[in-house]
């Protein structure tokens, strides 16, 4: 069972189906065609960046939309069954990147192991799903500063601010990005901790205008609102929010000790969204009635829910605090999106999936190439915003990122079957060796994500054809819940067709390019770790220092 635990370029060899291999004579072997990334992030970087990670506009203001469309109820159980996904996916993705911790994570698992198609599928969705993100994030930007400006600041003003402040950090080398997210998400984590004691302070009754709460939201409000439909709404909006944790996996892949990395994040980020989602979700729904027009989606000047909570309650500078705290956030995750989708571009290259041209990387660890389509997809995405409407533009983004994030959900758990299949076929004893992570319970984790992934298909069919708060079914509204569906399954299938690819044999699948021995600093540093007494280990997880 788990416990926690500048290159020049060289010529390109082809990756060809390989025989298993003993633990003995395991090596890392990695591709060095294109240039090589650099293992930038430190296990305390990413500890703290797994404590901040998709804390984002998702909670900060996303979470008012789903209230408005759901109401408390069904917004609670929506949340709740997402969170839980967050478990199920680091478990089944975190036993294939501790062993095989390529950057390119389950794409490249879902080409050696299944099929190149479903690789080719997989890595669309990521892309279009993270890139939309940025597009998303930068509409919720223009939110927070027309907070302050009370709607007299020009949008394209505060969208060019976001573009040049997301993108000029990927002319630097790695490591700035690494102290970025790093500090970003220390002041996420500040600002989280401050959320819940106003929270808890407003409930029960803080500030000139504040009183005693007694869920009156939930009692003189419809806790159900819209039924079904308003379920689906919620749980779209908290698969956009929560994410699809794939950016644990890619960072793991460029940590320097995977194993202690990946080991650490699959125990803290489950718990740690779980307690962040649900605690900031039941505040929400104690302190702000379902039909408040200043929600996303009302008719008044939109804020988050926690701003406006404070607002309410007359507690005067600190809405301000909030703003500005929320705004940083955001700009967190619009750079973590971009450094994700550039990856996922340079993994799809680099194993001829599109062209190999994209798949190169500079001296300083950085696939420019990709980093720069990625960029400017984003920046057109971003200012597609000034002509199709604020909330139109940004329902679209959020649907189909949503999709795309449950549609890998189900890849990740495909994969992990068909990598156990592989490993049994081959008689590998990848988890006998020293230190060896297995997911907990498996299959549980994989059943889990694909059950919960297929209620959110039919959840993003249901609103598309009957909309949470709408009279009847349109054209437009159907498909801008499925047209993140209807893309990657289309592009996914043509591909499969044109370039007739086959499934992997399972006894001849490759389970060496990629695979990482555990080296001596590796064992020293998990010897030392696993030394320490319970409590002392417990605190690893909460420290920020």
């Amino acid at each position: 069972m788990s416990k926690d635990g500048e290159k020049g370029d060289v010529a390109y060899d082809d990756v060809h189906q390989m025989r298993s291999m003993s633990i003995g004579d395991v090596v890392e072997m990695v591709d060095t065609t294109h240039g090589q990334f650099h293992r930038s992030f430190t296990p305390h970087q990413v500890h703290i960046i797994s404590l901040g990670s998709n804390i984002g506009s998702g909670l900060f203001i996303g979470t008012g939309a789903a209230l408005a469309a759901a109401g408390p109820g069904n917004m609670v159980i929506a949340y709740l069954l997402v969170c839980s996904c967050v478990w199920a996916v680091l478990q089944t993705l975190s036993e294939m990147t501790i062993a095989f911790p390529t950057s390119g994570n389950y794409i490249d698992y879902a080409d050696r192991w299944v099929d190149p198609a479903l690789a080719f599928g997989a890595g669309l969705a990521e892309w279009i799903g993270w890139t939309s993100i940025v597009a998303a994030e930068a509409s919720f930007f223009n939110i927070l500063i027309q907070f302050w400006a009370h709607d007299n600041f020009p949008k394209a003003a505060s969208l060019t601010i976001f573009v040049v402040v997301t993108c000029v950090i990927f002319t630097m080398p790695n490591t700035v990005f690494a102290w970025f997210e790093y500090c970003t998400s220390l002041i996420k984590i500040v600002l989280f901790m401050l959320i819940i004691l106003l929270s808890l302070a407003i409930v029960c009754g803080a500030g000139p205008k504040g009183y005693v709460h007694h869920g009156e939201t939930w009692t003189e409000f419809p806790a159900f609102k819209n039924g079904f439909s308003g379920f689906a709404r919620a749980a779209l909006l908290a698969t956009w929010a929560v994410g699809d944790q794939i950016f644990i996996g890619i960072m793991g892949g460029e940590a320097q000790n995977p194993r202690f990395s990946m080991g650490h994040a699959t125990k803290l980020v489950p718990y740690r969204v779980i307690f962040v989602y649900m605690a900031c979700v039941i505040f929400i729904t104690l302190l702000i009635p379902s039909n408040n027009e200043s929600l996303l989606g009302g008719s008044g000047i939109t804020a988050s829910p926690f701003v406006l909570a404070i607002e309410l309650a007359g507690i005067p500078y600190v809405s301000s605090i909030l703003n500005a705290g929320i705004m940083c956030g955001i700009l967190a995750i619009s750079a973590e999106s971009i450094y994700l989708s550039s990856r996922i571009l340079r993994t799809m290259s680099s194993q001829k999936l599109i062209p190999l041209w994209i798949a190169q990387v500079d001296r300083k660890g950085r696939p420019l190439r990709s980093l720069m389509i990625t960029c400017l997809a984003a920046v057109v995405l971003t200012y597609i915003n000034m002509s199709a409407g604020g909330i139109v533009a940004l329902n679209w983004f959020v649907t189909i990122t949503s999709a795309s994030f449950f549609i890998n959900w189900m890849i990740v758990a495909f994969t992990s079957w068909r990598f156990h299949k592989v490993l049994a076929a081959q008689n590998d004893t990848l988890f006998q060796g020293l230190y060896a992570w297995k997911s907990t319970l498996w299959p549980l984790a994989p059943v889990w994500l694909m059950t919960i992934s297929t209620l959110l298909l039919i959840c993003c069919i249901y609103e598309g054809a009957k909309p949470a708060g709408a009279t009847g079914t349109t054209a437009n509204n159907f498909f801008q819940y499925t047209i993140g569906i209807i893309l990657i399954a289309t592009l996914t299938a043509g591909y499969k067709l044109i370039m007739r690819t086959e499934w992997r044999d399972p006894k001849t699948a490759d389970l060496i390019t990629g695979r990482r021995k555990l080296t001596p600093e590796d064992i020293q540093q998990l010897d030392e770790y696993y030394r320490l007494p319970g409590w002392r280990r417990f605190l690893t997880y909460i420290k920020l220092w």
